[in-house]
């Protein structure tokens, strides 16, 4: 099996600079993986709410995580800055794929990527809905990047 290469910087038009914690770091002095799907989380949420489109309290639509993967390329440890590049790399009727990459702080290659797709539902029925205007409006520049 050929392993995948790490992506690079070029190909996120959006990055958080994220700090680990002491507590992110496991008995092996690295960062643990689980740790990175909350960086994946931090860096979409972020997103949503700085553009306005989550309103995690009273909004009607919410995103249901339905799918993950994260592929490790490089470990990072405590008290790196690592920095969260993301991008959409998927549109749908009721669903969005985004795709995260870690980096080392100033370094271009990824140090792990991966991605995670939302449904978006009713808050109430928890049946998918369509995209809100809003929602797709803020995504299409980190899809069309």
């Amino acid at each position: 099996m050929t392993r995948p290469l790490p992506t690079t910087r070029a190909d996120y038009p959006h990055f958080l600079a994220i700090p680990t914690r002491w507590s992110d770091n496991d008995v092996y002095g690295h960062v643990n993986n689980v740790v990175y799907y909350s960086y994946f989380d931090t860096v979409v949420n972020e997103y949503l709410m700085r553009t306005g489109v989550l309103d995690f309290e009273h909004g009607a639509t919410i995103g249901l995580v339905v799918d993950t993967h994260c592929k490790y390329f490089v470990s990072i440890a405590f008290p790196e800055r690592i920095e969260a590049g993301l991008r959409v790399t998927r549109l749908g009727t009721t669903s969005v794929r985004y795709e995260v990459a870690i980096f080392r702080e100033g370094v271009n290659e990824a140090a792990a990527h991966g991605h995670f797709v939302h449904v978006y539902v009713d808050r109430v029925t928890r049946r998918p809905v369509a995209l809100p205007d809003a929602l797709r409006a803020a995504l299409e520049p980190l899809a069309n990047a």
